[in-house]
């Protein structure tokens, strides 16, 4: 009899511990919900502010475009004869909108290119000229017509330039122009990648840009001071391009840049940029830094120089055939 009322009274603890621990259980996956629900919650109404933001920001933008815009049309900027007739024909031909002028992220002078040591060599020193922020058709019409070999630099597809990666499907060799976090935004795209991005986010990021631009075999960083000069953030990007087997130019865009020390890490060479041809957007300082490309590219035996499709930079690139002369133009891929 002891024995039966002993096991009832052990059946009946058990029947409470497993009563116990399912409340308890209960209680947890609610915490657990409501803390994710919080977070989400959260979440949805930063990203709300910072959309809102973004739309300010891009909305103020496309208004001082548009003076720049009616200013430039007031007045001739290209003064070649035979190149400014070769861009009447363009321009009147293409309906598309003038490209939205580049806005540099830094408001002082922009970072000097790498240091390297100079080489002597009896070949001609070889120069490529990247041209940024290329997105309508009327940017690479601009550009073919100096019929000069340069690299044009796509920038993914958006809402504001939506055939640029079907404008880059008919060019033999192009770049992408990626956008990543910077410290100072002008007006951030869309597709911007930023250093809070988990690996996986990154690694999608690519395989997006792999799809929309299936040739591309370079890259290289629009804006970026801030995700530049975060060394894990740049290890999760140079994994992700090493996997699809792309390549990185850097642009320093800050003298901060970790991609130096990432590269080395990782065994690649380290591609820079060496100057930024318009910094300054008047066609007599766009001259000098050509001028200043060309001696990098002679000391050094190559030479990297950035630029973007603006009338002054390309006016400025034509009228300095002769100093382009002492070096040979090249393509990326050909350095």
């Amino acid at each position: 009899m002891s024995k039966r009322k002993s096991s009832r009274k052990h059946g009946a603890d058990q029947s409470q511990l497993v009563t116990i621990i399912s409340y308890i259980v209960i209680v947890l996956v609610l915490l657990i919900a409501a803390t994710g629900a919080g977070y989400y919650f959260g979440y949805s109404d930063g990203k709300r502010e910072v959309t809102a933001h973004h739309a300010k920001e891009r909305a103020a933008t496309k208004k001082m475009i548009l003076k720049l815009q009616e200013a430039t049309r007031k007045k001739a900027v290209i003064s070649t004869p035979e190149l400014k007739k070769k861009l009447h024909t363009v321009l009147k031909h293409d309906k598309k909108k003038e490209a939205k002028l580049a806005t540099h992220e830094y408001k002082a002078l922009p970072p000097k290119g790498p240091k390297r040591p100079s080489k002597l060599t009896t070949e001609l020193p070889k120069l490529a000229i990247i041209i940024d922020d290329v997105s309508f058709s009327r940017d690479v019409k601009l550009i073919k017509a100096l019929n000069i070999p340069m690299t044009m630099s796509f920038l993914p597809p958006s809402k504001n330039h939506p055939d640029s990666a079907k404008l880059a499907a008919k060019e033999p060799f192009y770049m992408v122009h990626l956008p990543l976090e910077a410290k100072n935004f002008s007006a951030s795209e869309p597709s911007t990648l930023y250093v809070a991005a988990s690996q996986r986010e990154i690694l999608q990021r690519i395989r997006e840009i792999k799809q929309q631009f299936p040739h591309v075999k370079y890259i290289n960083n629009h804006t970026g001071s801030t995700f530049t000069s975060n060394e894990i953030a740049m290890n999760r990007l140079i994994f992700a391009l090493r996997k699809e087997n792309i390549g990185f130019i850097d642009s320093r865009t800050t003298a901060a840049t970790k991609v130096p020390l990432v590269m080395k890490n990782f065994g690649m060479p380290y591609v820079a940029r060496d100057v930024f041809l318009d910094h300054d957007p008047e066609v007599k300082e766009i001259k000098r830094q050509i001028k200043r490309a060309v001696a990098i590219a002679n000391k050094h035996g190559s030479a990297i120089a950035i630029g973007h499709p603006h009338k002054k930079t390309l006016q400025a690139i034509a009228e300095s055939k002769d100093v382009l002369s002492r070096v040979k133009l090249v393509r990326v891929d050909e350095l």
